[in-house]
């Protein structure tokens, strides 16, 4: 019996702490949106927005935690114990989506050049506006690909270089250079930087989807009802 009230009660001093600080985020976040000149209403650019969401979903698990531990509300805590389940399920499902992500990519870039189509899906990604990036994690990952590998022993003139999609487009340019990218893997990041988008696409991706979650959500409840 004391120890079912000693896990009764650090459940619900835990679940407290954390409601307490999700009222903070909403209030903080309530604050910054009353306080900005410009009012934004979209979740993608707005961090105040972003607060109160994030704060009202942690106050309303938190809530549950608190209520069914301090009650013994069996409904409620398996509510509780089920919503982090969930949210543990679904960051286990992130990370194991980004390293796939990544394998994927990295075997695209291998097979560049290979796949007509393939390689003008790779270079439409690397030079769309949203992106502007080069490779999977670097500008250095095309080295993985036989011909832009950079060694010695290769023999290809694109050795030691990146795609030209990659490279950084000059206004006013009417002809297309393709040879832009050749021995960019030999420079240093702050040189190359000055010709070719350095960041990797994968970062980009990411970064995209965080700005665009409401897009993002949508389309993963639409492929969940699909399924």
């Amino acid at each position: 019996m004391r120890g079912y009230r000693g896990v009764k009660y650090t459940l619900f001093i835990f679940c407290y702490f954390f409601w307490v600080v999700s009222a903070i985020l909403i209030a903080v976040g309530i604050y910054a949106k009353i306080a900005r000149e410009k009012v934004v209403d979209t979740l993608t650019v707005d961090p105040a927005l972003l607060l109160i969401v994030v704060g009202s979903v942690m106050f309303l698990i938190t809530f549950l935690g608190c209520f069914g531990a301090l009650r013994n509300t069996i409904c409620l805590l398996k509510t509780f114990v089920g919503l982090l389940v969930a949210i543990l399920l679904l960051q286990i499902a992130a990370a194991f989506v980004m390293e796939r992500t990544e394998r994927l990519m990295m075997k695209a870039i291998e097979q560049y050049r290979e796949d007509q189509d393939l390689e003008n899906a790779i270079d439409f990604i690397q030079k769309k506006l949203q992106f502007q990036c080069c490779g999977v994690e670097s500008y250095k990952n095309w080295s993985r690909n036989v011909y832009f590998e950079c060694s010695d022993t290769n023999p290809s003139l694109e050795a030691c270089g990146v795609p030209f999609s990659c490279c950084i487009g000059l206004q006013n340019q009417t002809v297309l250079n393709t040879m832009c990218g050749y021995g960019m893997q030999q420079l240093e990041e702050k040189l190359a930087r000055q010709h070719i988008f350095t960041i990797g696409c994968l970062d980009k991706i990411v970064w995209w989807a965080k700005h665009n979650l409401l897009l993002v959500a949508g389309l993963t409840a639409g492929l969940l009802l699909l399924e």
